[in-house]
């Protein structure tokens, strides 16, 4: 199944306190961005973020859902009514991520 426009439009909405939050549509799916570094995505209309150890502790509950088949086990994020919550927990989870790897020239 995949993700609605509507469900990342909301999200988008969620996210709108903060600075360069952009989005790649994936095969149905939308992978999520923050300042260039890959947070996670929006799978099934489920909001999954890297199970990195900054997410884990910012989360009161942690859930660990797959994006889809054959895939790592993500991190669900529960409470996307919350906006302060989901600023936060991006802004935690920032330092943590890893940099953008970078393109190969052709």
């Amino acid at each position: 199944m995949a993700s609605s426009k509507e469900y990342l439009e909301f999200i988008l909405e969620q996210l709108a306190e903060l600075d360069e939050i952009t989005f790649r549509a994936m095969m149905g799916e939308y992978i999520i961005y923050y300042r260039g570094k890959i947070v996670g995505g929006i799978y099934d209309d489920r909001l999954l973020v890297k199970p990195i150890k900054s997410a884990i502790s910012f989360m009161p509950t942690v859930t660990y859902e797959l994006p889809y088949d054959g895939a790592k086990e993500m991190l669900l994020v529960e409470d996307v009514d919350n906006k302060e919550f989901l600023t936060g927990l991006f802004n935690a989870m920032y330092d943590e991520l890893p940099a953008p790897k970078p393109k190969k020239k052709k």
